[in-house]
């Protein structure tokens, strides 16, 4: 005789649920709200995070008190799914973390996902529980899907997310009218690129516009443009003694009593590019689609000088696009391509 839905509820053990919810709240707390108080643990919070979903694992398969065809095949089903995802997933997510990005994001969120429809559809009918079941899992695992990663970020989540189907910063930069560098004075391009009768600066002099009695530090952001002297020089990669050091200069990091004021913003392409600092000129590099460029910008309106471009793009998904050097001023004769 067939089994009503009432006698199959009540013949049914009822599902220990407790320890895998402690887990998921465990698991919720080591990834999200540790780094809050220490941000320094993000690492050993995405660690704990994968120990946690393991727990649950364990306690699924072994102290749940589910059904077996109900242990075995969800987790049967969680293995097929992030296999059949990682064939399909952004190439960004694909290659993150050396190729483990993909696990480290979907495995503690589909065991969440687990533990959340175990207590909620423990009350209902094994079709109706196993039919949900196959929707939460392929739904938790599909999400990574149809996202991608633009880099690694230093926030809650590690990674830069975004719908795989909005275009990235780079697209939209592309996309913009009018960026190409103006006509400007032959004087103005020659100073960026030629060879200066005076030896360069060592030194660099940032002063502000008015001497206080106390001596304070003012950075290119705080100080007017007007107040940068062209003796200004970080010639590549860390500065004139490629230690990060600016000499005879004290930085104010009271920024409540004398907060920088951004002078001017400018979007340019991806990379991992620093600058170098000649007079008024900035030099870095940056991609652009399938250029590679040094650019040139003036220190004191952000203006686009001049580009130099290569046909050549190099990208990999933990970084980004772009190039990884920073350009050099080498002897006061245009830039090269210096290492960062």
């Amino acid at each position: 005789m067939p089994i009503s839905e009432n006698e199959e509820l009540t013949s049914r053990k009822p599902l220990r649920l407790w320890p895998g919810i402690v887990a998921a709240v465990v698991l919720l707390v080591v990834r999200f709200v540790v780094p809050i108080i220490a941000l320094e643990a993000m690492p050993f919070a995405m660690i704990g995070s994968v120990v946690c979903a393991l727990a649950i694992v364990v306690w699924w398969v072994f102290f749940s008190r589910a059904p077996w065809s109900e242990r075995l095949g969800a987790i049967l089903l969680m293995i097929a799914a992030l296999f059949a995802t990682s064939r399909i997933v952004h190439e960004s997510i694909a290659g993150g973390a050396m190729g483990a990005l993909l696990y480290v994001l979907a495995i503690p969120t589909l065991c969440i996902a687990l533990v959340a429809w175990a207590a909620a559809t423990h009350n209902l009918s094994n079709v109706l529980r196993r039919v949900s079941m196959v929707a939460t899992i392929l739904l938790a695992c599909g999400l990574w899907a149809v996202l991608r990663t633009d880099g690694v970020t230093s926030d809650l989540i590690g990674s830069d997310l975004h719908w795989r189907w909005t275009p990235t910063s780079e697209q939209k930069l592309l996309a913009q009218a009018g960026d190409e560098p103006v006509a400007l004075s032959t004087a103005s391009v020659a100073a960026a690129s030629e060879t200066p009768k005076e030896p360069p600066v060592v030194q660099p002099t940032i002063v502000p516009a008015a001497l206080p009695t106390t001596p304070t530090a003012v950075t290119t952001e705080t100080a007017p443009p007007a107040a940068v002297k062209t003796g200004a020089d970080w010639p590549g990669f860390r500065g004139p003694g490629r230690d990060g050091i600016i000499r005879g200069v004290r930085i104010e990091t009271d920024w409540s009593k004398s907060p920088p004021v951004a002078q001017w913003r400018r979007p340019i392409g991806p990379g991992w590019s620093s600058f170098a600092v000649r007079g008024d000129f900035l030099y870095t590099q940056e991609q652009r689609g399938a250029d590679e460029m040094v650019a040139c910008y003036k220190l004191s309106t952000g203006e686009p000088v001049w580009r130099h471009r290569d046909p050549v793009r190099f990208w990999e998904s933990n970084g980004g696009a772009g190039p990884r050097g920073t350009p050099t001023r080498e002897r006061g004769r245009g830039t090269a391509a210096g290492v960062a």
